[in-house]
């Protein structure tokens, strides 16, 4: 029940009586919008409108003990990779009738344990999350307060537990792959820490693709670790690099970011890409396409990463008896653009 604009209090029988359907047809609409047919559910929100009904959350949080809300936390939402996949989230969760609350570990530890807290102190329905660590534990109790998890970007290694993620090892295999078949023989790895699974995955790829080519991975992949994985470090690998004496043929970046803050800082120090140093990013953010030289990366379904997290995520909170759980697995695309085109 709720009070009108002009102080009348509205109820969910009035808004049932004025659409012509039961009351529990418009419970049915603004808690589980997907079981009722489209043409019902949109003139039932037209009377929801018209009357300025508005449920009491609280209440409803309090007698269901979760409330229409899903946590999402990311590493970086800096990352357009990961604003895309917020919102394939944002999306689906929207058209499944809940809300998203948005947390930003950074990769931190503590900063993501402190987000999960509020998470479960607002009675999320459930959580999506890229961690920014392998330790099961913070997340197993979450899932022992009755808060179902699902991992974004990132497999599960267990079979209780759903996941999205895409395959990164074939994807750093595809970028080194792609570097060496257009002659170069020693190659640069630019990575944030190598603590992030996802940073230490590609370079397992890299390595890979450098061996099947008869290469010493040792002497051929020279791995330039950073703090951070934004463009800022992206310009001061390409600093380190150029300051170390001779560049390796080509580089490898872990992220577009990366990617795109080098080709930045070896455009500023007079060399050529992809001439003098050949470049690869990972993730073909938006950007990628629009730098200076047009830079090649590896591509990721980032909306639909999101979006499947998220139909996972509530088919298992509003399905528990019936749902299975799934690991999905994405392969990655090789996009090649200007900054691997050698003459």
């Amino acid at each position: 029940m709720t009070t009108g604009s002009a102080g009348s209090t509205v109820s969910i029988k009035e808004v049932a009586a004025q659409a012509g359907v039961s009351p529990g047809t418009v419970s049915n609409v603004l808690n589980r919008p997907h079981k009722v047919a489209s043409e019902t559910r949109s003139r039932v929100e037209q009377v929801i409108r018209e009357l300025g009904f508005v449920r009491h959350g609280s209440a409803s949080t309090l007698r269901a003990g979760h409330s229409r809300t899903i946590g999402l936390s990311v590493i970086d939402i800096g990352n357009p990779f990961f604003t895309d996949v917020a919102a394939g989230v944002e999306d689906m969760a929207s058209e499944l009738g809940y809300a998203v609350i948005l947390g930003n570990s950074s990769g931190d530890r503590v900063k993501e344990e402190r987000n999960l807290r509020v998470f479960a102190e607002q009675r999320v329905r459930g959580l999506l999350i890229t961690p920014s660590d392998e330790d099961p534990r913070r997340l197993d109790v979450i899932r022992d307060r009755g808060i179902s998890v699902v991992l974004v970007d990132h497999p599960a290694h267990r079979p209780d537990q759903c996941s999205v993620a895409v395959n990164d090892i074939t994807g750093g295999r595809m970028a080194a792959s792609h570097l060496l078949d257009t002659g170069a023989a020693t190659i640069g790895y630019v990575t944030g820490p190598l603590t992030i699974r996802q940073c230490l995955d590609r370079r397992s790829g890299a390595e890979q693709a450098v061996a099947a080519a008869g290469l010493d991975p040792a002497r051929a992949l020279k791995v330039v670790e950073m703090p951070a994985m934004n463009a800022k470090a992206g310009q001061r690998a390409a600093e380190k690099l150029i300051a170390g004496g001779r560049l390796p043929d080509a580089i490898f970046c872990a992220n577009d970011l990366l990617a795109l803050g080098l080709l930045r800082g070896m455009l500023q120090a007079g060399l050529r890409v992809p001439d003098d140093v050949a470049l690869i990013g990972y993730d073909d953010i938006d950007f990628a396409a629009a730098s200076a030289v047009s830079l090649s990366s590896i591509r990721q379904p980032t909306y639909k990463l999101g979006r499947i997290a998220t139909e996972l995520l509530l088919d298992e909170c509003d399905n528990p008896e019936s749902h299975a759980h799934q690991q999905i697995m994405f392969q990655p695309e090789l996009v090649a653009r200007e900054s691997t085109r050698r003459a």
